[in-house]
């Protein structure tokens, strides 16, 4: 998929326990948990960037294959040219209970070993809690001593929270469940992708191959970090999107600034004049009709789960005065589509003191949508916009007819998009996972109706039929994507109780 990023709000923050859990973590889970731990270290010494080496997700598939097979689920690898996923099935609730797929990815970002704290990215480091300067570094046979529900520990690795640790966690929750003699209420079903964070996107393939081994009564994405107050999470949707180009043409080549400044239209400008008459001051898009189709079932359910997020944090982040002005808060400026200026370019490969008029410049822009509002719609507004300014479209170069004809020259294509899901909370499954989630904590759990980035639903909607909704169960402090991410200990363990509870429950 076009990398979008995850995060809920990646805020810097001591994050909490989450509070007390609605009932004791049971010894059974307590042992499952540091059996499980041990073994993640395991599967985080395996290198996983893709499409870097084919060989190393090959050895991903093996080892995890082997691993479910190990723990009693029926396990084999699906065909997905030289880097296959790996499918699991544990149906310890019997042929009529109902089944829930949990997807997870084992592939992983890139990774520069300078920029880590550690000597290598995939040698697990155990660290006493987040700040790598301070805490004290402990040896790895401490982590069943450190893996407690209130654990701050952290261990750091490439995948060590995005993603092999859910899939650990979805292992550990089966063991307690077998280990306690507890029944449970659904059959699992899991699915291990190979391609989520490098691509080639070939999920839908291999789901379309295997529909029938990965049909369910519903799809649970263990993906993406927590709410910042490392409440249980769930998210019922995403933002959908994609990107595109505009290239703006001047002369036919670059040309004297000095000599023919005031002459020959300059390119540039005339790509800044149309990009500035995409939104206003407070950041609002002015497209006629950009904001038109939202899901009404959507936007209310923006309005009935309001969340809490730490705004005031975020633009310290970032390093901004304040936030464009023209929704009322976060979570509202996650359920409208947005247009964003992703990068510029003209002139001479970077050069800003060459004296010339640039024979072309071009933009790339992210657009992003939200249940209601498509990619196609949004593309073909600001085609409409670009022809209403006088721009005349071309697909390719312009030939020397064209720049005698027409005085703006202008391409806008678009590339791969992908849509917006959501997922209606009052349905079945959404009380199911709401109740399963308040039962393992004690409180009603976070609930957010739609997040801003994208992961890959669509082929899971649209070959299984199923609603789709995102488990978070990592820590948002766990610098996915980046350099020294880490797992929270006290996750693991809450997310290994917080899946008892949802496995123990009958959609």
């Amino acid at each position: 998929m076009i990398k979008f990023h995850r995060s809920l709000l990646a805020i810097p923050l001591t994050l909490m326990a989450g509070g007390a859990l609605a009932g004791p973590i049971t010894p059974a889970e307590t042992k499952a948990t540091a059996a499980t731990l041990g073994e993640l270290v395991e599967f985080l010494r395996l290198p996983n960037v893709t499409p870097k080496s084919s060989a190393d997700i090959r050895a991903n598939a093996a080892w995890l294959e082997a691993k479910l097979k190990a723990h009693g689920w029926k396990a084999r690898q699906l065909p997905d040219g030289e880097t296959p996923m790996v499918w699991g099935e544990w149906a310890g609730a019997g042929p009529k209970a109902p089944t829930v797929l949990f997807y997870a990815h084992m592939d992983g970002q890139p990774v520069n070993p300078k920029e880590w704290k550690q000597a290598d990215p995939f040698t697990p480091v155990l660290r006493a809690c987040a700040n790598m300067d301070t805490c004290a570094t402990l040896p790895l046979d401490q982590l069943s001593a450190q893996a407690g529900p209130q654990s701050d520990a952290r261990l750091f690795a490439r995948s060590a929270a995005d993603d092999k640790a859910p899939i650990m966690m979805l292992i550990a929750a089966v063991d307690a469940m077998k280990a306690s003699g507890r029944k449970p209420a659904v059959n699992i079903r899991f699915i291990a992708d190979s391609h989520e964070e490098g691509g080639p996107p070939t999920l839908a393939k291999v789901v379309a191959d295997n529909r029938a081994d990965l049909a369910g009564d519903v799809v649970v994405m263990l993906d993406g970090p927590m709410h910042a107050s490392n409440k249980p999470t769930v998210v019922f949707g995403h933002r959908g999107g994609g990107g595109l180009t505009i290239k703006v043409y001047g002369p036919s080549e670059a040309m004297h600034s000095g000599h023919y400044g005031n002459v020959v239209p300059n390119p540039a400008q005339n790509l800044t004049r149309l990009i500035a008459s995409f939104k206003d001051a407070d950041g609002k898009v002015t497209l006629p009709g950009y904001y038109d189709g939202i899901d009404p079932a959507f936007k209310a359910a923006v309005k009935a789960y309001p969340v809490e997020d730490d705004e005031a944090g975020l633009l310290k982040r970032a390093g901004v005065a304040k936030a464009e002005g023209f929704v009322p808060n976060y979570r509202e400026a996650m359920a409208v589509p947005t247009l964003n200026v992703v990068g510029l370019f003209a002139g001479s490969g970077g050069v800003l003191d060459r004296s010339i008029i640039p024979a072309d410049a071009s933009a790339a822009l992210d657009l992003r949508t939200v249940p209601g509002v498509s990619f196609d719609h949004e593309f073909a507004l600001i085609r409409s916009q670009a022809e209403a300014m006088g721009f005349h479209l071309i697909d390719g170069a312009p030939t020397p007819e064209d720049r005698a004809r027409y005085p703006l020259l202008a391409t806008i294509k678009g590339g791969s998009f992908s849509k917006a899901l959501f997922t209606d909370p009052a349905q079945p499954m959404g009380r199911w996972l709401i109740g399963g989630l308040k039962d393992s904590f004690g409180g009603d759990p976070v609930v957010i109706p739609l997040m801003g980035g994208g992961v890959p639903t669509e082929p899971l909607v649209r070959e299984l039929k199923a609603p789709v909704v995102i488990l978070p169960l990592v820590n948002l402090d766990d610098n996915q994507h980046a350099a020294n991410e880490n797992l929270r200990l006290g996750n693991y363990a809450q997310g290994v109780h917080s899946l008892v509870s949802l496995i123990s429950r009958k959609p």
